[in-house]
């Protein structure tokens, strides 16, 4: 929502713009000059950013002149999309390491320069420790964090030399890349080499190592008994390679001693699931002073629309973990209980809540044009992703078929829904013609 704020509060088209448009020889000069002088002058209404949010949610809702609504569209969607999805990705590999360290190395393997800022942002926000992003730390403060490269070490003569001269650069945070030639021949026994001649007499201890090939299982355990042989207990071991959430539990199933782990491609693209599917359909049209519903219709039911000005409400148990939200009409009153709740796609499903607290999720950030939220930083925004997995069940975590909620609309919004879809019935049934096949003529043909 940071994003898409800013972007809404500085909106426009530059006069480069404007020319490249007339250079395209389609739009009227009358609709250029008007594309000069628009803003945004709309009211947003959405979830603050970190806020668990469920399939077929409203949660972004624009107000607005239809065509500053429009014009808008393919912006937001970017921002909300691709951050959105970054996040989430994010969230189940940090949850997959256990309360271990997670740091992002995706940079070189971002699709562009901006995405790898915004990216290392948006994992850092998800509960990643820190990115080997340097203008990300720069930037929006998130913490840097790497460790040495396989060319370092390949520019000297030995990997022992190469050791040395990288520990004594970096006494406090020598974290060694044993895997360049043979992890466990040479380069952990480098490693304690340059801990014990030059760590030691400068009265510091190697940070830890890292391995970025082969069997990690394997060579993270033989790794640690050499290790802790040689009295470096303390010493850590981190892991790298296309790692995602699948492989560090595989790998912390498997025994394997990792305290940290370092994670590019994967996270960085969401490459198991690289699209999030956030849509923008127009829900309501001001017709002579009151809002009129719309709603879009489709063969596939989970692209049919929920119409409306809408709100969302979310109902806790007496521990703060999430019932279900339940979709009203904007400026509904909040459901009391006992409440039924009724599965919009499956009606014949219903349970009844005696029990509950209900709270409204969005809220509204943007009035004429103007921020009127207080935007968070990437600091507050972290604490909140922790606040709101809190709320989930364990059910909901689990990375293999998690529980899923099912949204509720309430009574009045099922109705308007309800109604629209038999008008739309209604109509479609008058427009039908049928023939008896000694009476269709060759222009019906």
């Amino acid at each position: 929502m940071q994003r898409c704020l800013n972007y809404l509060k500085n909106f426009s088209f530059s006069k480069e713009d404007i020319d490249y448009l007339r250079s395209l020889g389609t739009f009227q000069d009358d609709y250029l000059d008007y594309l000069s002088k628009v803003r945004f002058t709309g009211d947003v209404y959405a979830v603050s950013d970190g806020t668990v949010v469920l399939p077929n949610e409203p949660v972004i809702t624009i107000k607005a002149p239809l065509i500053e609504a429009q014009l808008v569209e393919t912006a937001l969607l970017v921002l909300f999309n691709r951050s959105s999805l970054i996040t989430s990705k994010a969230s189940r590999i940090v949850r997959s390491a256990g309360g271990r360290g997670v740091m992002e190395f995706g940079t070189r393997r971002a699709q562009g320069g901006e995405a790898a800022v915004d990216g290392a942002v948006d994992v850092y926000e998800a509960g990643v420790i820190g990115t080997a992003c340097a203008l990300a730390g720069k930037l929006y403060n998130v913490p840097v964090l790497g460790t040495m490269a396989h060319s370092f070490v390949q520019s000297f003569d030995s990997e022992y030399e190469a050791f040395k001269a990288y520990a004594i650069s970096f006494p406090d945070n020598a974290t060694l890349l044993v895997d360049t030639y043979d992890t466990l021949r040479s380069g952990v026994p480098n490693a304690i080499r340059v801990a014990k001649e030059g760590l030691a007499p400068m009265g510091k201890t190697l940070a830890g190592i890292r391995i970025d090939s082969g069997d990690l299982a394997y060579l993270t355990k033989q790794a640690r008994k050499m290790l802790d042989s040689a009295g470096l207990k303390d010493a850590k071991i981190c892991v790298s390679n296309s790692l995602d959430e699948n492989v560090i539990s595989n790998l912390l199933n498997q025994g394997a001693p990792i305290d940290t782990f370092g994670v590019g491609e994967n996270l960085i693209t969401a490459k198991s699931n690289p699209v999030f599917g956030g849509v923008y359909k127009l829900v309501a049209i001001e017709k002579e002073g009151r809002l009129e519903p719309k709603i879009k219709i489709s063969d596939n039911v989970e692209k049919v629309t929920n119409p409306g000005f809408k709100d969302i409400v979310r109902l806790y148990d007496e521990n703060g973990k999430i019932i279900t939200d339940v979709l009203t009409l904007f400026g509904e009153e909040v459901p009391s209980a006992p409440i039924k709740l009724k599965a919009p796609d499956a009606i014949w499903k219903s349970k009844i809540v005696s029990k509950f607290t209900a709270k409204h999720i969005r809220e509204k950030m943007m009035e004429n044009g103007k921020i009127i939220y207080s935007l968070k930083t990437a600091e507050e925004v972290r604490e909140n992703v922790q606040r709101e997995l809190d709320t989930l069940w364990e059910e909901n975590k689990r990375l293999l078929n998690p529980q899923t909620f099912i949204l509720n609309l309430s009574p009045a919004l099922q109705k308007v829904k309800e109604d629209l879809l038999t008008e739309y019935s209604a109509n479609k049934q008058n427009n039908i013609k049928t023939y008896d096949l000694d009476e269709i003529s060759e222009n019906d043909l």
